[in-house]
């Protein structure tokens, strides 16, 4: 019997082991033998199984806050989908672990796409160069029932990353002090986008933040000044960066002035963040074929649909980076666009309110693909706690 259906019928079986009144470890050990990874688990209760219908279980989609301007009032946002689209997309998510960990000869990334919740099913993406062409019996002895999609990349190092020349969107309006994402902001060497307001637990401080590669002339980015340009006006002052993570990308700059980093992002709906997509949720979204919208600093809004989630990407440095977000084609991403991020309406907030998917720090330049990658916000959290 494949794998999938063996974890569809342990998933079956879950409401009738899970029972009111089951302390805390009885319940995740129960859960989790019943085929949750241990992160999602950590955020179910009982009564999210004791109210599932039958064939369906209960993902968690979001953390989110309950009080929009207090960003330590994280809660979960749970869904209920089938148990067979549970069952092939999380065991798709450990396909792509294992080629990560494999890393065979010819192999560049790797990604998870989900089918549609009535499909239920999922495919890995698997992008290698010609020299793991022939790897395809040693992947479906990895994928176990789920569906590989190779495709093979040719001498990638012969494209370049070119991209078009925009005029930057400056920062015009900062209300209360507050500076939104999507607007340039500029290293000694570079100019990238600001992202929205980075909170971490530790002393509960909020964070400017943007890629790590536009410090990339420094070694060590940590003390590099960021500013704020505007068009007309003199630069402002953002702060330096404390902490920077050059795997994910990610620079985290402390604020040093009178200026603060905001929950907003500039577009005409002004949007306002209030939290941040799971893995699931991700796979939540591509299963109903929603859209993910940025505000760059140099090509500003554009839409597209996710094309992979939890994806690995070793096409730039000697160096994998995993939880990657795929999404959109090369064209919603150009030089100067990196450190925005990716998002999504809020389906509990109001019109406005929208939660952030991922960073966009690159994009394909080689031919039979096109998206734009960096990585999941969630990613983020497992790995540094940070949350937005």
């Amino acid at each position: 019997m494949p794998h999938t259906e063996r974890l569809v019928q342990r998933l079956a079986t879950l409401r009738e082991r899970v029972e009111t009144g089951m302390d805390r470890r009885e319940f995740l050990r129960t859960i989790v033998s019943g085929g949750y990874a241990i992160g999602m688990a950590n955020w179910l209760r009982v009564d999210d199984f004791l109210a599932a219908d039958d064939g369906e279980v209960p993902i968690v989609t979001a953390l989110s806050r309950k009080d929009p301007d207090d960003p330590w009032s994280i809660r979960e946002q749970k869904t209920y989908v089938p148990a067979e689209w549970y069952a092939a997309v999380e065991k798709a998510f450990e396909v792509n672990r294992r080629l990560a960990r494999v890393a065979f000869t010819g192999y560049f990334g790797s990604a998870v796409v989900p089918g549609s919740h009535e499909s239920g099913s999922a495919t890995v993406s698997v992008g290698v160069s010609s020299e793991g062409h022939s790897a395809g019996e040693m992947l479906a002895e990895l994928a176990e029932g789920i569906d590989i999609d190779v495709k093979t990349i040719i001498e990638i190092d012969n494209f370049r990353d070119g991209g078009d020349y925009w005029e930057p969107r400056f920062a015009t309006a900062i209300e209360n002090g507050r500076v939104p994402s999507g607007v340039a902001c500029e290293t000694d060497t570079s100019l990238s986008t600001l992202g929205p307001a980075l909170y971490h637990p530790d002393g509960e401080r909020a964070f400017f933040v943007t890629a790590e590669h536009a410090f990339r002339e420094n070694h060590d980015p940590r003390g590099g000044s960021l500013v704020l340009p505007r068009k007309d006006a003199d630069v402002i002052e953002l702060g330096t960066v404390a902490r920077y993570h050059p795997v994910e990308d990610v620079a985290v700059v402390e604020p040093g002035g009178r200026i603060e980093p905001a929950s907003r992002i500039d577009a005409p709906s002004q949007p306002r963040v209030r939290g941040q997509f799971t893995k699931f949720g991700l796979a939540d979204l591509a299963a109903r074929d929603e859209k993910l919208e940025k505000v760059g600093a140099l090509s500003g809004h554009t839409t597209g649909k996710i094309q992979g989630v939890d994806a690995v990407t070793c096409f730039t440095e000697n160096f994998c980076r995993r939880g990657q977000l795929r999404w959109g084609g090369e064209m919603d991403l150009t030089d100067g666009d990196s450190g925005s991020v990716s998002y999504h309406r809020d389906p509990e907030g109001s019109d406005r309110d929208v939660l952030v998917a991922g960073f966009n720090n690159a994009r394909t330049w080689w031919p039979g693909q096109s998206y734009v990658w960096g990585v999941g916000a969630y990613r983020l959290t497992e790995e540094h706690g940070y949350h937005f």
